[in-house]
């Protein structure tokens, strides 16, 4: 009985954990380009999201932006 029940807490507990989500701190850099009648000047900043990994790419990569005159451009690193 008592080994029964050690069984199936340990499934259980394995199974719970596949259903959690693995949130982490990851860093998005963004990357700003402006070339303006031939001056360039480029910066960069960067910025901790703590999700899981497919939130953090598309919270990071929403922030990319592409203009004639002026880039940014963001990636997590």
């Amino acid at each position: 009985m008592k080994k029964g029940l050690l069984v199936i807490l340990g499934v259980a507990f394995i199974a719970s954990m596949g259903f959690t989500s693995c949130k982490k701190d990851y860093t998005c850099t963004c990357t700003s380009t402006i070339d303006f009648l031939g001056t360039s000047s480029s910066s960069s900043s960067s910025t901790t999201i703590h999700d899981t990994k497919k939130k953090a790419k598309d919270a990071c990569e929403g922030g990319t932006v592409t203009s004639s005159y002026a880039s940014v451009t963001c990636a997590i690193k």
